[in-house]
Formats: C-alpha cells, sequence, structure tokens
C-alpha cells in the first residue's frame, strides 16, 4: 500500500491560486500513474487531473486551462496547480496512486473558495 499525505489546502478569495501537493511513500514513485480527485460537500467524488508514469496528463473539462498537474520524481511528490479559482471549487481535494491495479488514496486536503 502507497502512503499519500496531501497538503496545500486552505481558504482563498475567488480568482485566487492554490497549489496542492502529494507526497507518497516508496521506491517506486516513477511508476505509479497519479491522480487528483475531489468530493463537494453532499456530492460524489469527481475526477479532476491525471499524470501517468511518462509524464502524459489529462485534466477535467471543469478545470482545464485554469488546472495543471505535474510531478517530481526525485521528490516522489505530486502537484496540482489551481488558477483562477471558483466558488465550485471548493471541495476536499484527494490524490490517488495507481500501481499494477491497485489505487492508494490520500486523507484529503480541504480547499475552500470564497465568492
Amino acid at each position: 500500500q502507497v502512503q499519500l499525505v496531501e497538503s496545500g489546502g486552505g481558504l482563498v478569495q475567488a480568482g485566487g491560486s492554490l497549489r496542492l501537493s502529494c507526497a507518497a511513500s516508496g521506491r517506486s514513485f516513477s511508476s505509479y500513474h497519479m491522480n487528483w480527485f475531489r468530493q463537494a460537500p453532499g456530492k460524489e467524488r469527481d475526477f479532476v487531473a491525471k499524470i501517468n508514469r511518462y509524464g502524459s496528463t489529462y485534466v477535467a473539462d471543469s478545470v482545464r486551462g485554469r488546472f495543471t498537474i505535474s510531478r517530481d520524481n526525485t521528490k516522489n511528490t505530486v502537484y496540482l496547480q489551481m488558477n483562477s479559482l471558483k466558488p465550485e471549487d471548493t471541495a476536499v481535494y484527494y490524490c490517488a496512486a495507481d500501481q499494477e491495479g491497485r489505487r492508494s488514496w490520500g486523507q484529503g486536503t480541504q480547499v475552500t473558495v470564497s465568492s
């Protein structure tokens, strides 16, 4: 099981930016496909962005052009840069690691965007 710890959440005004980080345990981070999801109160957990082991990325339509996912394999960390934040981006953000068909989740970090 991969251990994941998210950080970087907080309270920000609409139009502002935050960068989330997710630090992973283990010596095989470069082989993981990494993802970001989010869950707003009373809603299902939704996909936000992913980056595979080769560095290819994909982001959800709702955040495309505003959010960017990246990774630093030397630091075992994946990032989510969030710009032009909107109140509807308010949610708990989770990172997830996919390895050999298994998915591990972090504990989540709260992002709150005020209008």
